[in-house]
Parts: C-alpha cells; structure tokens; sequence
C-alpha cells in the first residue's frame, strides 16, 4: 500500500465532495453562534446559563439539521434515482 502525501487543501476539497452538507451544517453554526453573540446584550433578565443552553441547542439544532437533510438526499439519489435510471436501461 502506498503512501502519499495529501495538503490540507486537497483533503478539505476532498472531503467536501464526499459531504457536500457538512461545510454547510458549519455555516449554519457559525451563523447561529454570530447571532446568539450579537444577541448576548439583549437577552433581558433572562440568565447567562440559560442563554448559552438554548444556544448551544439552537447551533447543535442548525448541524443536525443540515447533516439529516444530507442523509435524506443521498438515499434519495442512491435508492430512489438509482431506481429510475435501472427502469431506462
């Protein structure tokens, strides 16, 4: 089995053609935890743990999202396309 050496460019792009949705699940996270920061000084009497908890529920929420529609669309392309293109030959 050869070794090679792969950058971290061609593994980054590598992997994201394999996972197309998971940069976009950590867009999604980045976006919320940008918007709970910028929401941290309006948050009222409300206390700073709680905040934080429905935060990380709402960052989590945003990546599991992304990653279940992700899983969705594979198996639509593998078992449901798959089927049409099987019918055509």
């Amino acid at each position: 089995m050869e070794e090679y050496d792969e950058s971290h460019t061609n593994k980054l792009s590598r992997k994201v053609k394999e996972n197309p949705f998971m940069p976009i699940g950590i867009c999604g996270l980045l976006m919320a935890c940008g918007y709970g920061a910028y929401m941290f000084k309006r948050r009222g009497k409300m206390s700073t743990s709680v905040y934080l908890m429905q935060l990380r529920v709402a960052a989590q929420g945003t990546v599991v999202g992304t990653l279940t529609i992700g899983v969705i669309f594979s198996m639509i392309n593998r078992y449901v396309l798959k089927s049409d293109k099987s019918a055509k030959n």
